[in-house]
């Protein structure tokens, strides 16, 4: 992707899930006196495919994440995070072409609002030839969200050639829509989407992003045009469960309940490494709905994107009612 070898890291190790997308340096307030009040702030980072690939990476497996961050402070923080995680970071690149993007996050009165300076970043620069066919035929499965054809028509053709390589080689592509409005129209929006899910072999579309992209209320006539796709549909965000949808059955899968709701950003992303990790696992659907649910019940409890993704030790701890010694 543009690197010399001397600059590229030595792959870590061969990936079983891949994805890529743009990751932006995030600052929060230090107190809870909003942005424009705060003294300080706190940097962190986070993005859709970096959270699930870190997530996938606590739970114990092999995952590869790439994208473009500028050669700036920001991207090589990413970057070196990403990295001590224990993700293949070997295709990321930092370039000079363009910075690393940017977003603020505060939480006045209950209310989160999220303020992005993404516009020209280096990850709305991806372009087909940035992909690599060897690295994404040694996977098992290949992630995308619908974020990453937002960002500019550079990333909508990338996202599409990513899809079309993974199924030249024999990769199971999951499809999260992962709907941002402030990216893009719903109308553009729709169209795009709506083409790729149909390349999907698992689609992750939450219930309300559904509701948007069909233009109805109507459950059943949902579930009537997502049977019309070849994936297996994975329903977030229903009533206290989760749907999987194939061309026979509807299956409810019940949530955990969370003890403390916290941060529910990065829930969604949580929830795909739970359930990327149950099929790597080899569970049936529903288990692997089910440990979804449980990472994602995990995350909503702690603040951050990722940061509360928990280990495998972790989630078989939380099964098994194993109890906390504090010393």
């Amino acid at each position: 992707m543009g690197q010399t070898q001397a600059e590229k890291p030595v792959q870590m190790f061969q990936p079983e899930v891949i994805t890529f997308g743009e990751t932006m340096a995030l600052m929060m307030p230090t107190s809870s006196k909003g942005i424009e009040y705060t003294p300080g702030f706190q940097g962190l980072f986070g993005g859709a495919e970096s959270n699930v690939a870190i997530g996938l990476a606590r739970l114990g497996h092999r995952v590869g994440w790439f994208s473009r961050l500028g050669k700036d402070p920001l991207g090589q923080m990413i970057l070196k995070k990403i990295r001590g995680e224990g993700v293949d970071v070997s295709r990321a690149e930092l370039t000079s072409e363009a910075p690393t993007g940017l977003m603020l996050r505060e939480v006045v009165s209950g209310k989160t609002s999220v303020y992005y300076y993404r516009k020209g970043s280096a990850a709305s620069t991806l372009r087909p030839e940035h992909l690599e066919e060897q690295y994404i035929k040694q996977a098992k499965y290949l992630h995308v969200t619908g974020i990453t054809p937002a960002l500019s028509a550079s990333c909508r053709e990338t996202a599409k050639e990513a899809i079309r390589l993974a199924q030249k080689n024999g990769v199971k592509v999951c499809f999260d829509p992962n709907l941002r409005l402030k990216l893009w129209s719903i109308e553009e929006a729709r169209e795009v989407l709506l083409e790729l899910a149909k390349e999907a072999d698992y689609f992750l579309p939450g219930l309300d992003e559904l509701k948007l992209l069909y233009r109805t209320e109507s459950f059943d006539e949902i579930v009537d045009r997502l049977r019309e796709l070849p994936a297996v549909s994975i329903v977030k965000g229903g009533d206290d469960e989760t749907y999987i949808v194939d061309k026979e059955n509807v299956t409810a899968v019940p949530y955990f309940k969370a003890e403390q709701v916290v941060d529910t950003v990065g829930a969604g992303d949580g929830f795909c490494a739970g359930f990327f990790a149950g099929l790597l696992k080899e569970y049936s659907l529903p288990e692997a709905v089910k440990l979804g649910n449980l990472i994602g019940c995990m995350v909503v409890q702690m603040e951050g994107d990722w940061e509360g993704i928990p280990t495998w030790e972790q989630v078989e701890a939380f099964m098994n009612n194993v109890k906390h010694v504090e010393r």
